[in-house]
């Protein structure tokens, strides 16, 4: 039996998971106030005390690290992975410390992981991370040479998925073609063909979300930030974090949203089933990008529990080809799962070099 610790840091919260196999012992959610957070300037600031609340739950739930089989961490700001597992070794600690591509609390995970597993000469990994880049180079290329797209977005999530549909369907993942999307406070819609993620839009020029504008006209983006005389970082934050139902209605939890429609409000409606549409329109472009090659559709993430939205969807995709739906996240088992299939041979995991 394989013993596995999963860690999963957010912005306000670490997720810390603990397996036996295949069998969920327990998942909790550490929250982190904004006065415990705002005493660090840096995110990598906060490494010991993240590190000192993940200890304590392990001795609250009776876990001893000396019987962990390994460490399965979410992947931080890294330069482009490829798809599945990395061994976490003294090069990617060393660039998540210093030299992140981008500061992110999800680059503690693998410094965490890798601290734990030291004395314990077990593997630490992480596992389908956020910068994945496996798209295919003619999809990167955009009409300013300069700003080249990328790879990065929701792998962890819309690659188990994936897999999920295809041990449903008996087949091999490598062997499947299809679109999945993940609907979160963020929304990104990948092409998963031939065992890769071969492209994925992502809110930098994909749908808008709860939280984030999306794909925006860039000149008058470009006027708009000269007009109102915003920063590159005020601007940023708008477009991440006030952007989308937030900016049209003021929250960004879509049940509130389907209260407001239930209640008759009208603008409401308009502007939720304007998102359902954008998602669809996206997946109409992954679609053309192999020329309807496609045998499925997965809809998965927070939002995918909600019927009025994957219905709104699924109406305008379907002509594609079927839609199914996943709902929720399952972040900790889809990490588990994946450290899991390393231990057991099925996968070898990567290299990495900075």
């Amino acid at each position: 039996m394989y013993k596995i610790l999963g860690l999963n840091p957010g912005s306000t919260s670490t997720k810390v998971s603990y397996y036996e196999d295949e069998k969920e012992v327990f998942v909790e959610s550490i929250s982190h106030s904004a006065d415990e957070i705002a005493k660090y300037d840096k995110i990598i600031d906060q490494f010991e005390f993240r590190k000192d609340r993940i200890m304590e739950i392990l001795k609250d739930k009776g876990v001893d690290v000396n019987e962990l089989s390994c460490v399965v961490a979410r992947g931080g700001l890294l330069p482009p992975l490829k798809a599945g597992a990395y061994k976490v070794n003294d090069a990617m600690v060393t660039l998540l410390k210093e030299k992140p591509v981008m500061e992110h609390a999800s680059n503690l995970g693998a410094v965490i992981a890798y601290e734990i597993v030291k004395p314990l000469n077990i593997p630490a990994f992480i596992y389908d991370g956020v910068t994945v880049d496996e798209m295919m180079d003619i999809l990167r290329v955009t009409g300013l040479k300069e700003l080249p797209r990328r790879g990065i977005g929701h792998n962890l999530n819309t690659r188990a998925a994936a897999m999920k549909y295809a041990k449903e369907h008996g087949k091999d993942y490598k062997d499947c073609k299809l679109i999945v999307v993940h609907l979160g406070g963020g929304i990104s819609i990948t092409l998963q063909y031939g065992g890769k993620i071969a492209d994925i839009i992502n809110d930098e020029d994909g749908p808008f979300a709860p939280e984030r504008s999306g794909e925006l006209p860039c000149q008058a983006l470009i006027q708009f930030m000269e007009d109102g005389g915003y920063s590159a970082k005020d601007l940023l934050k708008k477009v991440k974090s006030r952007g989308g139902i937030v900016a049209h209605l003021g929250t960004n939890d879509t049940r509130d949203v389907e209260k407001m429609i239930e209640d008759g409000d009208e603008h409401a409606k308009f502007i939720y089933d304007a998102m359902a549409m954008s998602v669809a329109r996206n997946v109409g472009k992954e679609a053309a990008t192999v020329a309807g090659d496609i045998e499925g559709i997965v809809l998965t993430g927070g939002i995918a529990y909600s019927k009025y939205f994957t219905d709104e969807v699924k109406k305008n995709v379907e002509w594609i080809a079927p839609v199914t739906v996943y709902p929720g996240e399952n972040e900790m088992q889809s990490l588990t799962l994946g450290a899991l299939r390393v231990m057991r041979g099925e996968e070898e995991a990567h290299e990495f070099e900075a």
